[in-house]
């Protein structure tokens, strides 16, 4: 099971996911009243969007309200559920990006190895790759990394199923849940003394009861780890 925090703000039900490809698609059909016009604006055809509408009310319910034809002509608009979404989307959006914008990990370590950009470098939490400017090798590193860029992952889940390129598994312990209104900081004790942050929704704390103690697997990816020298 995996609590995917690197993406957009995301609301799921039901197996579908509300992402900003969608909210875009709304917004556009709010704008110009009709799903084709919304389209044809965004550059998708009619055809996928009015199928993706349809995979959206059938998780959340009726979201565009359709008029045809008529002395006024046809059209579209969104309903006040949509509208109702929207401004969850909006908030979660914000508190998503307000903390992200605030939290960052800094590890720091020493580069034991160099392809091109991408040094590993070994630190307290364990051997990592990440994004360091040329340099010599056997210089010391200091690397961040944003809370957002972190995916938590099930002990369970294979590393084989996250084949993603040149990604970071650390494993580690929760130790800290700090819930927000959407959003929860998550801290994560990856070594003796080590942890870093996470990000996560409230709906996936409270759905995989994710709490002080559980164990977790901390992925990122390599170029989200970014270092520069300091010796």
């Amino acid at each position: 099971m995996e609590f995917s925090t690197e993406f957009d703000a995301r609301i799921g039900r039901d197996d579908v996911t509300l992402a900003e490809r969608d909210v875009v698609l709304l917004r556009a059909i709010d704008d110009h009243g009709s799903i084709n016009a919304a389209a044809t604006e965004l550059g998708r055809s009619y055809s996928r969007a009015q199928q993706r509408i349809v995979e959206l009310e059938g998780a959340f319910g009726d979201l565009v309200a359709r008029k045809r034809g008529g002395s006024g002509g046809g059209g579209s608009h969104l309903t006040d559920l949509a509208r109702e979404l929207l401004n969850r989307y909006d908030r979660l959006s914000a508190e998503f990006s307000g903390v992200a914008e605030t939290e960052e990990t800094v590890l720091s370590g020493r580069i034991v190895d160099r392809d091109g950009e991408l040094a590993t470098v070994e630190t307290a939490a364990g051997t990592l790759g990440a994004l360091v400017p040329r340099s010599d090798d056997g210089s010391e590193a200091r690397l961040t990394l944003r809370a957002d860029a972190v995916t938590l992952q099930s002990p369970s889940r294979s590393p084989d199923e996250d084949r993603t390129s040149a990604r970071n598994r650390l494993e580690g312990t929760v130790l800290a849940v700090d819930r927000g209104e959407a959003v929860a900081h998550v801290t994560v004790e990856v070594g003796e003394g080590v942890s870093l942050a996470a990000l996560v929704t409230v709906a996936s704390v409270e759905q995989l009861n994710l709490h002080r103690g559980t164990p977790v697997v901390a992925s990122f990816k390599a170029t989200a780890t970014r270092g520069v020298r300091t010796a």
